[in-house]
């Protein structure tokens, strides 16, 4: 059923990757089929992350890098929705956007990506010494914990670009760790040398695989015709994880890992698992938890974010997180 609106026409913002333009594609074909009356157009644009793709991402001093120049063509009323990968929406909104249901999850997990012409077909086979590219403090850390022999090298840019920066004859890397959601979109599955989760020491980052679809809070009509290509299960454990991360203030660049999944309880009844780590830097200190909870509203998804959240300040993140930001602020005077 189409929502009450008087509008027609609606404009998707979005980056002008290859990946954000296909996610982009994802949403509005959901959007036509759901509600065929009316049209739905895409608006692309570089932002801040985009043009500046040398400085790693744990020393840029907004977090809001993918979001905040198209929010404001939103806030203005030049888009009227705008679609990220939901891993770089920063979990504090502007007052008058929000986010609304997410559509099915890709695969959330991290994948091991091995140079061309190498033989290695898992983290373990690769050689002591040997350099993996990532930009993701998270990573950093969950690898300098399970595999302190394998060196850590900052790689930026599209997934096109990384794979080229790899795949060069005078590269460095030996392999880079990526998302699989992203590959698998592109249809570089072919790429996946390895997946990677738990048990191998590697959790993913909060929503990832999702997408985040941000639109204007007053928006109701709007909101309504995406509430209708929402997964419940998706937005649930998605807003479990958020509310997680921002419930321990880290932001986009704390070493926290994530994995969720919907398990049956012994009384029949759904419930949403949920595994999260916080580890230094260095990858010495680690604080875990696992945890099982009721989800069955927004509410009830927030509430249990901050559950795991409390958990896991109680087995130590605090501590480390405490850390990690005295250490920035310290190299944050150093180089002012």
């Amino acid at each position: 059923m189409a929502a009450p609106t008087s509008k027609t026409s609606f404009t998707i913002g979005t980056r002008k990757s290859k990946l954000a333009l296909e996610q982009t594609e994802l949403v509005c074909a959901a959007l036509k089929n759901s509600h065929p009356n009316y049209e739905f157009k895409i608006f692309s644009k570089e932002t801040a992350g985009d043009l500046n793709t040398t400085i790693a991402l744990k020393d840029f001093a907004s977090k809001n890098l993918w979001t905040e120049e198209l929010e404001e063509l939103m806030i203005a009323g030049q888009v009227d929705l705008i679609v990220h990968s939901l891993k770089d929406v920063p979990t504090l909104l502007p007052d008058t956007c929000t986010l609304a249901p997410m559509m099915p999850r890709e695969d959330n997990r991290d994948v091991l990506v091995v140079k061309q012409g190498l033989s290695f077909k898992s983290l373990d086979e690769i050689p002591a010494g040997s350099v993996v590219g990532t930009s993701s403090i998270r990573r950093t850390a969950q690898l300098a914990r399970k595999y302190p022999q394998l060196k850590v090298e900052s790689i930026r840019g599209n997934i096109g670009t990384r794979l080229a920066k790899l795949d060069a004859e005078d590269s460095p890397y030996s392999c880079i760790i990526i998302a699989a959601a992203g590959l698998l979109r592109l249809d570089l599955e072919d790429r996946i040398t390895q997946y990677l989760d738990s048990k191998n020491g590697m959790l993913y980052a909060v929503g990832q695989g999702a997408l985040g679809i941000e639109v204007r809070k007053n928006d109701t009509a709007l909101l309504e015709m995406l509430r209708q290509i929402g997964h419940q299960e998706t937005t649930f454990a998605c807003l479990a994880e958020r509310n997680l991360l921002r419930t321990l203030e880290g932001g986009c660049s704390a070493p926290l890992g994530v994995e969720s999944e919907w398990v049956q309880g012994s009384d029949g009844s759904k419930k949403l698992r949920m595994r999260s780590v916080v580890v230094s830097v260095d990858g010495q200190q680690c604080a875990q938890v696992e945890l099982d909870g009721d989800v069955n509203s927004p509410e009830s998804a927030e509430a249990f974010g901050i559950t795991v959240a409390n958990a896991l300040v109680a087995d130590g993140a605090g501590a480390i997180l405490e850390e990690i930001q005295r250490q920035k602020l310290v190299k944050d005077n150093v180089s002012s």
